[in-house]
């Protein structure tokens, strides 16, 4: 019985579409990584590094459905804010289950070095905050976004990003001042 014909096989011409998501996703890589990794720093996540692939991973998958990809920033810092939030939420669930908590949070050696000396009292009084005037501090007087940008990377209304402000700038500030 004769073999059938061996083919060759040929690689498929590369998608448009894939090239482009490769390089926008790139280039959003080389822009932004480093302030979305501080982000995830500022906002208490224990596992920046992580939470950032996350989001990288998950615009990734979107990044066909991106209306426009100059909104992109702005969706890879909601996801980091989202991913943060939720990461926060699951350890202080699990903690409450644990029969011994654990004593002090250990930061990572990563994010201990992105920070300064000067920078960790501040940090140390963000980390005090409840975790949307945290939110809506870094991402004001950190980012300098706009009510707006706050709001809809927060999920939630520009008065709300008002009163988490105000409150957080109000509890900062008095924690930095006990510490003097």
């Amino acid at each position: 019985m004769p073999e059938p014909p061996v083919e060759e096989l040929t690689p498929a011409p590369p998608d448009p579409a894939e090239s482009a998501r490769e390089a926008g996703l790139a280039r959003l890589f080389e822009q932004h990584y480093a302030s979305m990794l501080r982000l995830a720093v500022l906002l208490g996540a224990d596992d920046p590094e992580n939470v950032v692939a996350e989001a990288y991973y998950q615009i990734y998958r979107k990044w066909r459905r991106l209306r426009d990809t100059e909104a992109a920033e702005a969706y890879l810092r909601s996801t980091v804010c989202n991913l943060t939030r939720m990461r926060i939420r699951h350890l202080q669930v699990a903690r409450k289950h644990v029969e011994n908590p654990p004593e002090e949070t250990v930061v990572s050696a990563e994010s201990a070095a992105l920070l300064r000396d000067d920078q960790r009292v501040l940090i140390d009084a963000l980390q005090q905050l409840p975790a949307r005037q945290r939110e809506a501090l870094v991402l004001r007087h950190w980012l300098g976004l706009k009510e707006g940008e706050i709001a809809a990377a927060m999920g939630i209304s520009s008065g709300s990003v008002k009163t988490h402000t105000a409150r957080g700038l109000a509890a900062l500030t008095q924690a930095m001042e006990a510490r003097r």
